[in-house]
């Protein structure tokens, strides 16, 4: 069924699964390297605990059927391996069917991860990648031509990513609407990288021009995605233009990565005229590959109801998946904009008994704000997943109240594959004898501030987060 081919599309479909396969494979290592202290067998928020609480229809996930921490281990690894011979263009020459099989689990894989990670992977990005992969499966081998139909779904995709991201703000925060929103945002939000504070240092006439541009960006230009070429190109060319610029001010995992990614579907082959590219030749597509493909768009068609609704509705909401299987969800973050910074500070002593004497150390985090001193770091696409949840905490006891005193036990354990999610350990030869946290605002520092002091942050001390407590006062849950 030719009729159904994309012809002129090969490069970006080559493109689109080179990077969704990078992502996937950031995501399996960032699962690896973090999964023990987070969601390990002695985990702060145990799988184990989790799958005895949660039955599988609720959650579907491999580790319903059996849980270890080497498993888990051996699932991210799998998922690594698999990711990285898809980047590295072996996949794609396998048969159809086998090709469309790593991809499906690279899919069940990271949903059985997803559907156990609770708070940890409560991020619409795990939802994007995973929606993203089941398209993936049907974008075909290095024989078949890219089908049409899934490259319009990949643009319906793109579409109420981008859309849903513009309505959830402009029926939020009075800011995004007069247009003020980034006179805050790149301060406040969740972790800086290494050019926010200069972003926040732009003049205010600039700022007000990025938010005008984001909502043109997000509200407007997606309808562009579904017009003929070359308008279509110029649209997903205003998306990855808007969404490295948001690479460059912040640090927010593999959302923009993944966009991008997206986005390059969308242009046409003749835009990638200076990649040197030999012409493909593709044979019949085979029937049963056609009728997966028109079964999978049907399905997206039936689907796609509860995200059109949330879209419609007064009361959206951000980030939300309508069934266990993330599949065409709902997207968009920062209805609202925190106006101040405020940081959880979580320091320790050797001492037992506070006295007048008594040294309190701080816990260095890898990448959110701490030492006055440092320079935010850039570690998107990677996803620091404690460093996160701290942001929220810092607006919130609230969103700490299930995992934060069981991190501060594992801290009071010198549990080692906690710090190792720390960027120092205060006390590496003996664990402390109390933990405290307390709570400070956090500003940048001003051009003449930075010259005179080297700081890239002001603070000042809001209070007690949580006061002193002892490993005999932390029981764990």
């Amino acid at each position: 069924m030719d009729w159904l081919d994309a012809d002129g599309y090969t490069i970006g479909r080559l493109l689109v699964t080179r990077g969704l396969a990078a992502i996937y494979l950031v995501a399996f290592l960032a699962a690896l390297l973090q999964f023990r202290a987070l969601i390990g067998a002695h985990g702060i928020l145990p799988v184990p605990a989790f799958v005895r609480a949660v039955p599988f229809r609720r959650s579907p996930s491999l580790f319903h059927w059996r849980y270890s921490d080497r498993l888990f281990a051996a699932v991210a690894t799998a998922g690594a391996v698999l990711a990285l011979l898809t980047l590295v263009g072996v996949t794609e020459q396998l048969p159809l069917a086998a090709c469309m099989l790593v991809w499906f689990a690279l899919w069940v894989l990271y949903l059985s991860i997803v559907n156990v990670g609770q708070v940890w992977y409560s991020f619409g990005w795990e939802s994007l990648l995973l929606e993203a992969g089941v398209l993936a499966i049907f974008l075909g081998n290095a024989d078949t031509s890219p089908q049409f139909a899934v490259l319009l779904l990949v643009r319906w995709l793109l579409f109420r990513l981008e859309f849903g991201a513009g309505l959830i703000k402009w029926r939020g925060d009075r800011c995004w609407r007069d247009l003020t929103c980034l006179y805050y945002h790149h301060e406040t939000q969740p972790m800086p990288g290494p050019f926010s504070r200069h972003f926040h240092h732009l003049p205010r006439p600039l700022h007000r021009i990025e938010v005008a541009g984001n909502h043109f960006t997000q509200l407007v230009v997606p309808f562009g995605l579904f017009a003929p070429q070359p308008v279509a190109g110029i649209a997903a060319g205003i998306m990855i233009v808007t969404q490295l610029w948001l690479v460059l001010s912040g640090n927010f995992a593999w959302l923009n990565w993944i966009t991008i990614v997206l986005g390059l579907s969308v242009l046409p082959d003749e835009f990638y005229g200076w990649i040197v590219v030999p012409m493909a030749e593709y044979g019949p597509t085979p029937e049963p590959f056609v009728a997966a493909v028109l079964s999978l768009t049907a399905a997206v068609a039936v689907l796609s109801y509860w995200p059109v609704r949330n879209m419609l509705s007064h009361r959206q909401a951000m980030n939300a998946s309508f069934n266990r299987w993330h599949f065409v969800n709902t997207y968009g973050a920062f209805g609202s904009v925190t106006r101040t910074r405020r940081e959880v500070i979580v320091e320790g002593t050797a001492d037992a008994v506070s006295t007048p004497a008594t040294e309190w150390r701080e816990y260095e985090f890898k990448g959110k704000p701490g030492d006055v001193h440092r320079r935010p770091r850039q570690y998107a696409p990677y996803h620091l997943r404690l460093d996160w949840m701290m942001w929220f905490a810092g607006i919130s006891r609230d969103y700490a109240a299930g995992w934060f005193p069981r991190f501060v036990r594992k801290l009071l354990e010198n549990d080692r594959d906690t710090l190792k999610l720390l960027r120092h350990n205060p006390f590496p030869d003996k664990p402390p004898a109390r933990i405290r946290a307390r709570l400070f605002r956090y500003r940048y520092t001003t051009h003449a501030e930075h010259r005179a002091t080297g700081a890239w942050w002001v603070r000042d001390s809001l209070g007690d987060f949580m006061m002193p407590v002892s490993r005999s006062d932390v029981r764990a849950r």
